[in-house]
């Protein structure tokens, strides 16, 4: 195995590690914390939540995660290969999970929340976007928490393929 399969790896994993548990922070506190909050509270904190979010930091993992998890996979397909590839198959697999469900799922639904119809239509707003976003957010957390723990196994057999 290459230093810069090496690299790879490292960075697929740090990359889906951390777009994980961005999900499961949204899954275990923030949306339960937003479901106590009134209508006009749940809308402005989760369009500038959204605001915050989107930045080049959300791309460089959410993204990178995605690129770099296929750039690994193709490394090892096409190279030696070795007992990490159908671990880094289901890592890609599963992370795909979480990329299809955001933009299948969640970026219509902060498009929802994002077209804010004011007072009179925050409730069923809401009534339409929090019980679906939340949902499938957990989707999104465990499939990309199951990508991360392949890819920290792939990376323990291709460890010892190094030494």
């Amino acid at each position: 195995m290459t230093a810069f399969q090496t690299v790879v790896l490292i960075a697929a994993t740090m990359t889906v590690g951390l777009a994980a548990g961005l999900f499961a922070a949204f899954a275990y506190s923030v949306m339960p914390g937003l479901d106590k909050a009134g209508d006009k509270t749940f809308t402005e904190a989760m369009q500038q939540i959204n605001n915050a979010l989107v930045n080049g930091w959300l791309v460089l993992i959410f993204v990178g995660g995605a690129v770099f998890t296929l750039l690994i996979n193709a490394l090892y397909l096409f190279g030696d290969g070795g007992d990490a590839t159908p671990w880094l198959i289901a890592a890609l697999v599963l992370y795909l999970v979480a990329v299809v469900v955001t933009y299948a799922v969640h970026v219509p639904l902060n498009k929802q929340i994002t077209e804010d119809g004011g007072p009179s239509e925050r409730a069923a707003m809401r009534d339409r976007v929090e019980g679906p976003w939340a949902g499938w957010n957990v989707v999104r957390a465990v499939s990309s928490t199951a990508a991360f723990g392949c890819l920290i196994w792939a990376t323990v057999l291709h460890g010892a393929m190094i030494f």
